[in-house]
């Protein structure tokens, strides 16, 4: 391997020598020590990666020379030392490896060659649902569902972990993804024998989920990524990128008393995501880190989708090691992570210069007020006595129909429908109140503030209404650990907040039916409740279909809420209810001080608790130990199976690319969208209806309504999940006005019909399709199938007014061509009805743009569309129709 700039050395840490790269050797000629912790982390990933074809010696150069003013250009390549998988993405990342072995075959190649080459860490987390709450049974019953439906599913990675090197798999019901790797799995630098000697460097990694970047509050840079792109990182592809743009944001003072975690990170997600940081690097610096504990570092970078950034680092400091040693990390662990951080300019001191950042903001935390964010967006923050004002304000869009201008369904104002043993359900009432997601079950202060809140309210007699459904998932085995500890667990459990398991559950649209008289009354009176949930999405239709604004709040404030039994209260001045004095009861006389919950966290908190959650991580229960997984290093396919399927990727797949893209012409609109259309909106998500055409494939193959499960258990089978892609209920497509859902218009005939029959019949026309939206389409969570559905229905390009970072990259990974209005252009501007067809003129390799050509009779319009394929890789990606034929050729030609 070259070593252009003489960086290989070594270290010395006690009586262990390592090798390593160091970045002193680029400082005689570049202000090294000036550059940005994250640069300096990518610069080292490419001085210990050269090898002067896919990492040369000037994009050493070029990064090494970095400068905040210079717009990103040069392209550069990063391989990450991991890849973290949680269940709904790694099966589909699984299935896609077992017929890449297949196809490997198919072409003459070994089989075995398709394998992970870096570590892979699957943590299966997002498969948990609440069907039972509400009972000390609850975490049993819902574990035992979870695998009765789960069965083939779990099967199937079973036999991917026995098929495939460097794969381990953290079994169910054991926590969640991010927060494990916060915990346990994380290194912070990896040490790794290579060539006879033992290489150290920073511990980097890529997630098949958007809030990967959770593990930036340790020092350790991740972001969430494509399933499609995992699995190439998976073989040994690097992925490419453009040199980094990185901001910085200074915190100075500390929370004011009342404050917490979560109050701090909504503050930060509205600021960041108004100054607009998409596909940017943030960092975090200033006095206030002294006063900032690990969790909230975590808490805060947990939320870079939200903010928009690519990540959100934190520098590794004094704070990070008393963690690493608080979670039970060895003592020689600990000497190696300090040493290498020192020796390469990652370590911070307080006092140190800032590095040099593209821009800056500043936040004085003791300006950090109470607030939620709502009902829709996890950037709209709402200071706490404003609640009640935003659901009114909520209701009323909802009532007049007007609502993102669109039909929603609007109520007719019916009185409020009984629910529950007593009390009237009303608009505006809490439905869920779910202590859920990494953000914040990671977070002892929020976790141990909502117990202690739980055990005042519990003292003074408050109780939660009927009609609330509670839950309480911990992020892992030492939140119950240490909240047993606390004896906090039976006031929980007194206002029905339950363990209902170990995973990500509500946050995640897995919160389960709602008790069948709230639901009808829900139903009868057409009422606009609410869910309030200690998550970091609440986006519409996500959280469960019959509940229409989403709350993303604090621990303690989803108890408080919970007791209130509605969002429509102002909690500073109104009580909460009556105490068993009779006496009202107000939110101030329950909160927890920030000393109590200090004192509380220092006495159940320790190494002990983490060792103990974490002795047997791999093991699972006797279910997981019982499961069948066949040994074969090919999987079988089950024919019947309506889980695991074999896709249809590689089918027909050629020794070698086509010379140039493909034409499209003739193409018809699939949908024609809005602003902000998320993944959630793309991408199968939550419960399978029957009347769908993913509900109705399923009753053909035999299944029953009840063991339909959701969507993202069924990632494994494309014939399920193609027809649920752009099936939201709450999508808006133009092209079927004044309905919402999975619904279009097909061209020709004039026909409103579901999506999927619309492109079936497309398909059958050889009519290539197109999807035009509006702005940030694609925000949210990494789904794959938000851009392997769209090109199975057919889809060849995606025109919007911009792209979020994720979606962009994996729409290319799957071979459809991201397109950008050029010259402040929109569909609205340019007359878009939906009845036209398009060419795409002027489409070949690097091209920056290409001509739209859009016919609607005798008529026809030209306009400019910016071509968002970024870097030569990415085109290499889409001659070959994708990433993973891309790299299947590869291997198959070597």
């Amino acid at each position: 391997m070259p070593n252009s700039f003489d960086a290989r050395s070594s270290l010395a840490v006690g009586d262990r020598k390592y090798e390593i790269y160091r970045l002193q050797a680029l400082a005689a000629r570049y202000e090294i020590a000036g550059l940005p912790y994250s640069l300096k982390i990518l610069l080292e990933n490419l001085l210990r990666r050269e090898d002067g074809a896919s990492v040369r010696a000037e994009d050493i150069e070029a990064l090494a020379g970095w400068q905040p003013t210079a717009p990103p250009q040069r392209e550069i390549a990063f391989n990450p030392a991991r890849v973290l998988m949680q269940d709904f993405t790694g099966v589909p990342a699984i299935v896609d490896l077992a017929a890449m072995r297949d196809a490997m075959a198919g072409l003459g190649g070994d089989p075995d060659r398709i394998n992970p080459l870096a570590p892979v860490e699957l943590v299966i987390d997002h498969s948990v649902q609440v069907d039972i709450h509400n009972r000390p049974d609850a975490l049993e019953r819902n574990t035992a569902i979870e695998f009765e439906r789960n069965r083939e599913r779990y099967g199937f990675l079973r036999w991917g972990q026995q098929a495939f090197d460097n794969l381990q798999v953290v079994p169910p019901n054991t926590g969640i993804v991010h927060q494990i790797n916060l915990e346990y799995l994380a290194r912070v630098v990896f040490e790794n024998p290579r060539n006879g000697v033992v290489q150290a460097y920073p511990d980097t990694l890529v997630g098949t989920d958007s809030h990967t970047t959770m593990i930036n509050g340790l020092g350790v840079l991740g972001w969430g990524v494509g399933g499609i792109e995992a699995e190439a990182a998976m073989l040994g592809q690097p992925l490419s990128m453009l040199i980094p743009q990185v901001v910085g944001f200074e915190l100075s003072g500390r929370l004011a008393e009342g404050a917490t975690a979560t109050d701090l990170v909504l503050t930060i997600t509205q600021m960041l995501r108004q100054h607009g940081v998409v596909g940017k690097f943030v960092e975090f610096y200033g006095e206030g880190l002294e006063r900032l504990p690990l969790a909230d570092r975590a808490t805060i970078a947990n939320m870079a989708p939200e903010y928009g950034a690519t990540c959100g680092l934190f520098p590794i400091d004094r704070e990070t090691l008393d963690y690493l040693r608080l979670s039970g990390r060895t003592p020689e662990r600990l000497a190696l992570i300090e040493a290498y951080a020192r020796e390469q300019g990652l370590w911070h001191q307080p006092g140190d210069a800032a590095p040099r950042y593209l821009e800056t903001l500043r936040l004085d935390m003791e300006t950090v007020e109470p607030c939620l964010a709502g009902p829709r967006q996890p950037q709209d923050r709402i200071p706490l006595h404003r609640v009640r004002e935003t659901c009114r304000e909520t209701v009323r869009a909802l009532r007049q129909g007007s609502d993102n201008g669109g039909d929603n369904g609007g109520g007719n104002g019916k009185a409020a429908a009984q629910a529950g043993r007593n009390g009237a359900l009303r608009d505006g009432a809490v439905a869920i109140a779910a202590i859920t997601s990494c953000t914040n079950t990671s977070n002892p202060s929020v976790m141990i503030g909502a117990g202690l809140l739980a055990r005042k309210a519990r003292e003074r007699g408050l109780k939660t209404p009927p009609w609330v459904k509670t839950s309480l998932a911990p992020g892992s085995m030492v939140v119950r650990n240490y909240l047993e500890r606390a004896e906090l667990i039976p006031h929980l459990e007194a206002l029905g907040f339950h363990i209902v398991g170990f995973g990500c559950t509500t946050c995640i649209g897995n919160s389960g039916p709602l008790p069948e008289p709230v639901s009808q009354a829900i139903a009868e009176g057409d009422l606009a409740v609410a869910a309030v949930l200690s998550g970091n999405r609440n986006f519409e239709g996500r959280i469960h279909p019959q509940v229409r604004m989403n709350f993303l709040a604090s621990p303690p404030l989803v108890v408080a809420y919970a007791l209130a039994g509605t969002m429509d209260i102002d909690l500073q001045n109104d009580p909460l209810g009556g105490g068993k004095d009779g006496r009202p009861v107000y939110l101030r006389d329950i909160w927890p001080s920030q000393a109590e919950v200090r004192d509380t966290i220092a006495a159940t908190v320790d190494p002990a608790a983490f060792r103990e959650g974490y002795r047997d991580l791999y093991a699972g229960d006797q279910r997981w130990a019982t499961l069948e997984a066949a040994k074969d290093n090919r999987y079988r396919w089950r024919e019947d199976s309506t889980y695991v399927r074999r896709p249809p990727f590689f089918e027909k797949l050629s020794a070698q690319p086509p010379s140039a893209p493909g034409a499209i012409r003739g193409a018809r609109l699939l949908a024609l969208l809005g602003d902000g259309i998320t993944t959630d909106h793309i991408s199968p998500a939550g419960a399978i209806r029957p009347d769908d055409p993913a509900g109705r494939y399923l009753l053909e193959q035999g299944v029953e309504r009840r063991d339909f499960n959701s969507y993202g258990a069924r990632r494994g089978n494309h014939e399920v999940m193609m027809r649920g892609t752009f099936a939201n209920i709450r999508l808006r497509n133009r092209l079927a006005p004044g309905r919402e859902g999975g619904w279009t218009t097909h061209a020709p005939s004039g026909r409103e019909m579901h999506i999927y029959e619309a492109a079936m019949r497309y398909r059958e026309e050889e009519t290539p399709l197109l999807v035009i939206a509006g702005q940030r389409y694609g925000t949210g969570s990494s789904r794959d199938w938000a851009a392997k559905g769209t090109r199975l229905l057919g889809v060849r390009a995606v025109l919007a007014g911009s792209f979020e970072r994720i979606h962009r990259a994996n729409l290319v990974g799957m071979g459809v061509l991201p397109l950008v209005f050029a010259d402040g252009s929109d569909a609205e501007s340019l007359g878009i009805a939906g009845t036209e067809e398009f060419d795409l003129e002027g489409l070949t390799p690097g091209a920056s743009r290409v001509t739209v050509v859009m016919r609607n009779g005798e008529r026809e319009q030209r306009f400019p569309a910016t071509v968002r394929i970024d870097t030569p890789k990415e085109w290499d990606y889409y001659r070959n129709d994708g990433i993973l034929p891309y790299v299947l050729r590869r291997l198959a030609a070597s």
